[in-house]
């Protein structure tokens, strides 16, 4: 029998199911208190759960994030980033920035916009040197004075952390190898009640079918998405190059409609029905109708 997968925190819908959820908050807190130390975190809002439909599980352009208010006056958005498309920095500003500006009601004053962070975990290096956690900020030429605080870009490279760290000496490392989840033995000595809660929910999103078609098909999501850019950059479509992340997008919910995919999710179905599944959960992964479904049952 072929051995199941284990799906990881570095799955983004794993990532997000654990720390997106309201009932996990505190897992969240501990999290955010190892990356941003500065901060005595009283309370904590999630803005959003995260939940799944079949849009954001199917198409890699909806963002599976992770947005927090801290003590009424800091934006926190969390991301997990699982491929690198060369332009973490300039999807983070953008990104980052639009909650800064949103956190403005009309008539507010410029002053009244809430300090925003990012967080963004990153199973690739975005930067040669310096440490595995990057710090970026808003500073003037000037002696390198801090601009503001009311920005701040947080860069964590998994691949670089996992490289650099030896021992774990801290929080923040009892997190990342808990994350990264190379070694359950090592997680699971790791002395954080906060840590070992989210192994339970690891574990258990593991062991529930529903929770791991979600994970699978959001991996699924992601080699599309590839595919679909890698296509378009070989045949060097001008048009394609230009405006490859929005047409990969849209080919990634479209191919769900051709005949091929058809047949695949057909498949799938047929897999899901026998493991007892939930009809609504089937419609929602495979997009097929529920009388579609319902005849594949005979």
């Amino acid at each position: 029998m072929e051995e199941k997968k284990t799906y990881k925190p570095t799955n983004d819908y794993v990532f997000s199911r654990i720390f997106g959820y309201k009932k996990n908050w505190e897992l969240l807190k501990d999290l955010l208190e190892a990356i941003l130390p500065d901060i005595q975190i009283k309370k904590i809002e999630l803005v959003k759960q995260y939940s799944l439909d079949k849009s954001t599980i199917k198409s890699r352009g909806s963002v599976l994030d992770v947005l927090a208010i801290l003590n009424d006056n800091t934006y926190v958005n969390v991301e997990m980033q699982v491929e690198d498309y060369k332009n973490t920095v300039e999807r983070s500003i953008f990104y980052d920035s639009g909650l800064f500006h949103e956190s403005l009601q009309k008539n507010d004053k410029f002053k009244k916009a809430k300090r925003t962070i990012g967080i963004w975990f990153l199973c690739y290096n975005i930067f040669e040197e310096g440490s595995f956690h990057e710090v970026a900020r808003l500073k003037r030429d000037y002696e390198n004075i801090l601009l503001t605080d009311k920005m701040e870009f947080h860069y964590i490279q998994l691949p670089k952390f996992k490289e650099k760290c030896k021992r774990i000496s801290n929080k923040l490392e009892e997190w990342l190898t808990f994350i990264v989840n190379d070694n359950t033995e090592a997680v699971k000595m790791i002395d954080n009640e906060y840590v070992q809660k989210a192994e339970d929910e690891l574990e258990y999103i593991n062991a529930d079918e529903e929770e791991r078609m979600r994970a699978k098909f959001r991996e699924r999501s992601e080699w599309n998405y590839n595919f679909d850019m890698e296509s378009m950059y070989e045949h060097g479509v001008e048009q394609g190059i230009k405006q490859g992340i929005e047409q990969g997008i849209e080919q990634g919910i479209e191919q769900g409609k051709t005949e091929g995919a058809k047949e695949q999710n057909i498949k799938i179905a047929k897999k899901m029905l026998e493991q007892n599944l939930d009809i609504e959960i089937i419609i929602n992964i495979t997009g097929l109708t529920k009388e579609k479904i319902e005849s594949l049952k005979d």
